[in-house]
């Protein structure tokens, strides 16, 4: 058994001694205790979708929809779950993906994520509409990773939003790749905030109360557009700022080019749905897609992710890397990703579940979670190893 799935065995040790998890080992029950320790408008802005949020149910009934199919005498005894996604070296097929406005879950937000990751050896992406900084969270990522952890070294990935300012968002790229995040994440679905209830009925948008506007109050061409560092007296200022620029409907796939531009390193486009987008995202030079429909907080009713998944990496073969994230719950539910076609997940939810019950520590227990139930589902299913997985190692029930 390696250090991941040794998790386990930890666990029972443990118990000898009358010490039992903090959290629970299933991590579908962390939304019910998360919704008791976080205000409505909190609860309401991590746990909520679009509309009737038919997307996210359907994102969790797609899964059900398929069966592993175990495979005996096939000699699991020796496991190895590491991987490399576009140059970066990954202990096992699981990152962080972009969650904003952390600070809403727990005080210390992006710094405790970034602590938990690279002490677990995982790849945060850090979103632009952090609590923290892109300096700051790069900080707390690389002091934690000096300090060693279960995993070894971790890396950080940076997504963006497209402001409109086009000189902001070169300023966000020059300040994440000087900050050591290697690949660059860009969020297409989100051009415009869709229609979310929870958040409606709460009257609750965090950004206008200051909240996840960090790397926009920071930054030297967003304060020359406001007149100056961020202060009481052009808060105001600030923020109208802010929300002229989040959105950027009127985007192509002609200002790709513009990327390229300025980042040197890997480039994904998340929010990918259709196969013909793949297409069109290899054609324009992009190195990965992440299918994903943003957990169901964009579109109500629309295809779930992992119904998806198949077109979209039959449409890109190895042209490029396939990732995908919207549902993700289990180590059981990253095994039929990768089988479906993903090179890697993207976590969401369960880690801010995890960040508000625990700080650093329930991040911590989320990503041990989830990789040793990886671990031990694949060497139970009959396979040794993220590559060996296929479409013909599920069933599709009915």
């Amino acid at each position: 058994m390696s250090p991941l799935a040794d998790f386990q065995n930890e666990i029972y040790l443990n118990g000898l001694g009358d010490a039992r998890p903090g959290l629970p080992t299933d991590l579908t029950r962390l939304e019910g205790l998360a919704e008791r320790s976080l205000s409505a408008g909190a609860f309401g802005y991590i746990a909520g979708s679009a509309g009737s949020e038919a997307t996210a149910r359907a994102n969790r009934a797609a899964f059900d929809r398929w069966r592993i199919v175990p495979r005996m005498l096939r000699d699991v005894a020796v496991r190895d779950l590491e991987v490399e996604v576009l140059g970066t070296p990954m202990p096992a097929p699981v990152l962080l993906g972009p969650v904003g406005v952390q600070s809403i879950f727990h005080p210390d937000g992006e710094l405790a994520a970034a602590r938990a990751a690279a002490a677990c050896g995982l790849t945060m992406v850090l979103s632009t509409a952090a609590s923290y900084t892109i300096e700051e969270v790069a900080a707390a990522n690389v002091a934690a990773d000096a300090g060693g952890g279960e995993g070894g070294r971790g890396a950080r990935w940076y997504q963006l939003y497209w402001p409109k300012d086009r000189e902001l968002a070169v300023s966000f790229l020059g300040r994440a790749g000087a900050a050591g995040y290697t690949t660059l994440v860009v969020t297409l679905d989100t051009v415009t905030l869709a229609w979310r209830p929870r958040d409606l009925d709460q009257a609750y948008l965090p950004f206008l109360r200051g909240i996840g506007v960090a790397n926009y109050f920071s930054d030297p061409v967003f304060q020359k557009a406001v007149g100056g560092p961020v202060t009481d007296a052009n808060r105001g200022t600030a923020l109208m700022h802010w929300a002229a620029n989040f959105g950027n409907p009127g985007l192509t796939w002609d200002d790709l080019v513009f990327l390229r531009e300025h980042w040197d390193g890997p480039i994904a486009l998340k929010g990918v749905q259709h196969p013909d987008d793949a297409r069109r995202a290899v054609d324009t030079g992009m190195d990965g897609v992440i299918v994903s429909n943003h957990g169901g907080r964009q579109v109500d009713g629309a295809i779930a992710s992992l119904d998806a998944l198949p077109g979209v990496a039959e449409a890109v073969g190895d042209q490029a890397t396939v990732l995908f994230d919207s549902g993700i719950r289990t180590g059981a539910d990253v095994v039929k990703a990768l089988a479906l076609g993903a090179k890697a997940v993207l976590l969401g939810r369960p880690y801010c579940y995890g960040l508000a019950l625990g700080g650093e520590a329930g991040v911590r227990h989320v990503l041990r979670c989830i990789q040793a139930e990886l671990e031990l589902t694949l060497a139970l299913s009959g396979h040794t190893r993220p590559g060996d997985l296929s479409p013909e190692v599920l069933a599709r029930s009915q």
